[in-house]
Order: C-alpha cells, then sequence, then structure tokens
C-alpha cells in the first residue's frame, strides 16, 4: 500500500479515464481510472489498466466485461462531473448500474455495445485490440489497448469555427494521490512554445554570467534557451537603456519579471544591453 502512494503520489497528475463497459448478458458498467494515456495518433491509441485490488488481489468488472465483450467508451472528466464521477468509483455489485447509482445519462454508441456518457464532453468509442496483464500479485496492472473508432465532441469546448478544444472550455480534471484531484483551468493552465519547427540555441549557449545567476531561475534559462537566435543589436539597444544604471543584481531582477510575463526577447535585450554597449565603445 505504501508503495501504491509514493508512486500515485509522485506520478501525477494522470488523465482520468471514465471508462463505459458491457457484460456477455448486456449489464453496463461505468468506472473511472487514472492509470490512462493516449500512446499513439495513428493508429489511434488509448491505453488504461485497472489494476488488481491491493488489499484482496481481485479484478474489477470493468476488465471481466472487456474480456467477455472487447469494446470500451472512454468518456473524458470535467470538473461539472467529477463529484459523479468519483461516486462512481464505489465497488458496487455487478448488477448495479453505476450510471443509475452515479446520476450519469445512458447515450447510444454509434459502433459499439457499451453506452456513452452523455454529460461527458468527449466521448471515445473504442475496439479493445490486446489486454496485458503485468503480473498476478495485489497491485498488478492489466493494461487495455484501445483502439480509436469515433469520436463525439460537443461543439461547445471547440474553438470558435475550429476542430480544436479550447482547454479552458473543456476544463478537464485530473488524479493526485491519495484523495486528491487537479483542475485544468484558471491559472493552472500556461503556454510553452514547443521548440519543434524551430530550433532553440540552449542554455548551454547562454553567458556564464546569466548562466549562473542566483536568481534568474531553470524555467528563466529555459525560456532563454528557447529562442531560435538573440536579438538584433539595435533591439538590445533599444529596449535595454533601462538597464543602463542598474546593478547585475537589478538586472537580473528586471529579466525575471520580464520573463514571468513571457517577454523573452526584452528580458535578453537588458541582459545583454551592457556588453553590446561596452562593445561599440
Amino acid at each position: 500500500m505504501q508503495l501504491q502512494a509514493l508512486l500515485q503520489g509522485a506520478v501525477a497528475p494522470r488523465p482520468i479515464c471514465f471508462a463505459s463497459t458491457i457484460d456477455k448478458e448486456g449489464r453496463a458498467n461505468l468506472s473511472p481510472f487514472s492509470f490512462f494515456n493516449i500512446f499513439s495518433s495513428n493508429p489511434p491509441i488509448l491505453v488504461f489498466s485497472p489494476a488488481r485490488r491491493v488489499r484482496d488481489n481481485t479484478t474489477k468488472h470493468t476488465l471481466e466485461n472487456v474480456m467477455e465483450v472487447p469494446e470500451v467508451c472512454i468518456n473524458m472528466v470535467n470538473h461539472d462531473m467529477v463529484w459523479q464521477t468519483s461516486l462512481a468509483s464505489t465497488e458496487y455489485a455487478k448488477e448495479e448500474d453505476e450510471f443509475i447509482k452515479a446520476g450519469f445519462t445512458k447515450e447510444d454508441s454509434k459502433h459499439i455495445k457499451p453506452y456513452r456518457v452523455k454529460e461527458s464532453p468527449v466521448q471515445l468509442e473504442c475496439k479493445v485490440n490486446q489486454v496485458l496483464p503485468l503480473g498476478t500479485e495485489g497491485g498488478a496492472g492489466n493494461l487495455i489497448i484501445c483502439e480509436v473508432i469515433y469520436i463525439h465532441v460537443n461543439e461547445t469546448i471547440l474553438y470558435p469555427d475550429t476542430s480544436i478544444i479550447d482547454p479552458h472550455k473543456i476544463d478537464l480534471v485530473s488524479r493526485m494521490g491519495g484523495d486528491w484531484y487537479c483542475r485544468a483551468n484558471g491559472d493552472a493552465l500556461f503556454e510553452i512554445e514547443k521548440p519543434v519547427r524551430n530550433k532553440g540555441i540552449g542554455v548551454d549557449q547562454i553567458p556564464n554570467n546569466i548562466k549562473e545567476s542566483t536568481i534568474l531561475t531553470g524555467n528563466d534559462l529555459g525560456q532563454l534557451g528557447n529562442v531560435e537566435q538573440l536579438p538584433s543589436e539595435e533591439y538590445i539597444i533599444e529596449h535595454g537603456k533601462v538597464a543602463e544604471n542598474k546593478s547585475a543584481t537589478e538586472i537580473h531582477i528586471m529579466a525575471h519579471e520580464l520573463l514571468l510575463n513571457r517577454k523573452v526577447n526584452e528580458a535578453w535585450a537588458i541582459l545583454l544591453y551592457r556588453q553590446k554597449t561596452k562593445d561599440k565603445r
């Protein structure tokens, strides 16, 4: 139990797979799992893992169901439905319907037998390609490898006139350790431009007097190293003048504040201003 708690506390936040399955008798089951993620987009593959119960080494109804009917609808969980989703994790008897117990609305799927959760902002109809047991003891996972065959998206969560999901509108939640959850909204959301199309200069190219600063953080250095090229000399002289009569400490504090506001070129300008003006003398 201690190992499980440490792992779940350290490897977090984790997205929630709200899995709807059905057994060979046609009985619906609905249960959330946080051992879950996307692992391929072509083919579109999701994997989640109903682990064996630590306390008594028993298996969960979801695992039993996909062995009988190899299909699952994975419903994404937003903040509006998180308390109901948690209630669905209760270990009800097999004949109990979590849709009813948790107060969710059943929607027929288009290509699979398991129902969709109407309240979910995105519902992913999947066929189960493989079930891979990872062990036989309590806590051992069972990787359910699913292929997405149809996606339902509530249009209200999209950016206008696009098929792109707005992270503020979808308002997803994720699992932390213990009883804790995390909400992906508000100040928790921030953007970092990926260095995919452009190649950042790298932290190793930052001058030592900047790189070894006791004020600039690792995130600050990451932003400085993410630029494809340094600002031009004209830009540095124009925007770096505010650093003219400042101490090194004051300059680094100013740069840190600029970087908090994602003003990377302006931060570079004040950090390099003295060197550039010195070179011109």
